[in-house]
């Protein structure tokens, strides 16, 4: 099941005429961090002028075009000025009502934005019930404190920090207290949107002693979920499939004998099993068949098994003439396999020994379904990887060494991706005596790029090594230390 889902989150908090806000940063930093593990795509704008803001929704409009569900998200100063609500800029001009109206960004703006966009569902989550700075100067009642309830759309949502009139104080911690609270709720598996907000709702009057109380106006149609377990979100298999152990074997199914014979561990059956693997038998067998196959060739190949290595090296040929989701199904069965246990939790070390030959498949066209499916899997899981396998997403790594004691060697000193250092040693058992040099691997440069590749989870044909300290020809030894990895934290 593909869910396309959009989000704008701005934070604003460095005001010029308001003075700067702890939090609204931090909150949109995370907010957008939480709703990418989430599936979401993510454009993210802080600080943002009146005419920024007004570009960033004109952008989400049309990104919205390709979506299912839009969601926006603002922290920093709202106000209420005639009934109607508005998200201050930080350029906002206070000197007095129509002023401040006509540079903020209104909320019947992008609810309309949202509205006529036509996804099945529109979320708007506001953390800007901070009192209004600017109503000193505009003689404001008391009446207008806070933002005001909205009209919902059919198929939207807005939630508020705290209830219609009342306000909310921006926060001791990294995060106001709402957007703390949204922190702590948002990717609870399995739990539907409404049930979210009750939640953040009982943890935000917990945190406050009950002197905030956030609030949602609601006319949505259907079910979301902002994070959906494995067995919910993937409606391609039965849960009996993507959960290995639970997988009865029937011995009247040809497959099922397959099956049977992989799980073995003995090659003297596991080879002949694989050879009798035609396509035919392939062509006769179920989608969630197919599926366990794939999980158990890829297992049996991990194993050194000599025919499942074959497979997988000659899928295409060994697959030709099978319909294209039976293809589809026996590949997403390896490529689950590499990264969920029996259990179809994901593994806390991933089963990487045949990755590279497994992955050099992404370069075939019609098996781009497939890794869309695992990129699908791995999506809630984005932060242990430098890229979500399956996505196609190029690396550029950069390696800095120092030279060794013969020509031609170089002592490996560093690994840099994205702006940061990733070697880091991860076996502390490695770790030298003080005044002495640590122990050292001589790896050819082939080895060496073999080691980066598949400690990061990335295809070798995907990734780009740089090398700061030589002239790359071929002939290198890397000395790469005992116990360090750079692997994703």
């Amino acid at each position: 099941m593909s869910r396309r889902l959009t989000a704008l989150v701005i934070g604003n908090a460095d005001y010029a005429d308001a003075g700067k806000l702890k939090n609204p940063g931090h909150d949109a930093t995370d907010i957008s961090a939480k709703l990418t593990e989430c599936g979401f795509t993510v454009a993210t704008k802080l600080n943002c002028s009146h005419q920024e803001m007004d570009q960033a929704l004109k952008d989400f409009k049309k990104a919205l075009k390709d979506s299912d569900v839009g969601l926006f998200f603002f922290a920093g100063h709202g106000m209420q000025v005639d009934g109607s609500n508005y998200l201050a800029a930080v350029d906002t001009d206070v000197s007095g009502e129509v002023e401040a109206k006509h540079s903020s960004l209104a909320l019947n703006q992008v609810i309309d934005v949202m509205e006529k966009a036509n996804n099945a569902s529109s979320i708007i989550i506001l953390d800007a019930c901070r009192n209004n700075p600017f109503e000193r100067a505009w003689v404001r009642s008391m009446s207008s404190r806070g933002l005001a309830p909205v009209y919902a759309p059919r198929g939207t949502m807005v939630a508020y920090a705290t209830s219609p009139g009342q306000v909310a104080s921006d926060g001791r911690g990294r995060n106001g207290a709402y957007t703390a609270a949204l922190l702590e709720h948002l990717a609870t598996p399995d739990c539907s949107i409404e049930g979210m907000f009750k939640r953040v709702r009982n943890t935000l009057s917990t945190a406050t002693d009950g002197k905030q109380i956030s609030w949602e106006h609601t006319s949505l149609a259907g079910d979301f979920f902002f994070n959906l377990s494995l067995g919910a979100r993937i409606d391609e298999y039965a849960d009996t499939s993507l959960r290995d152990d639970l997988f009865i074997v029937d011995d009247k199914k040809t497959s099922h004998g397959v099956i049977k014979a992989l799980k073995t561990h003995d090659w003297y059956r596991q080879n002949p099993a694989i050879e009798e693997f035609t396509a035919d038998v392939a062509g006769r067998a179920s989608s969630n068949s197919l599926f366990v196959v794939g999980r158990n060739i890829y297992q049996a190949a991990c194993g050194e098994s000599n025919g499942a290595n074959a497979y997988i090296a000659d899928f295409m040929s060994r697959t030709a003439g099978l319909k294209p989701e039976r293809r589809k199904a026996l590949l997403d069965g390896m490529l689950f396999e590499v990264f969920f246990d029996p259990d179809a939790r994901l593994r806390k070390e991933f089963k990487t020994r045949k990755f590279q030959e497994l992955f050099r498949l992404q370069q075939h066209p019609r098996l781009k379904p497939s890794f869309d499916f695992i990129a699908e899997c791995l999506l809630p899981d984005i932060a242990r990887f430098y890229v979500v396998p399956g996505k196609n997403h190029a690396v550029v790594v950069d390696v800095v060494t120092k030279a060794g004691a013969k020509e031609g060697s170089h002592i490996l000193k560093s690994v840099h991706c994205g702006g940061d250092s990733i070697l880091w040693m991860e076996d502390a058992d490695y770790a030298p005596e003080p005044g002495e040099p640590p122990m050292l691997e001589k790896l050819s440069l082939a080895k060496f790029e073999e080691r980066i590749a598949e400690q990061m989870v990335v295809p070798v044909q995907l990734l780009t090594i740089k090398y700061a300290s030589f002239s790359k020809t071929g002939d290198e030894k890397i000395h790469f230390p005992y116990g360090w990895t750079t692997r994703r934290r």
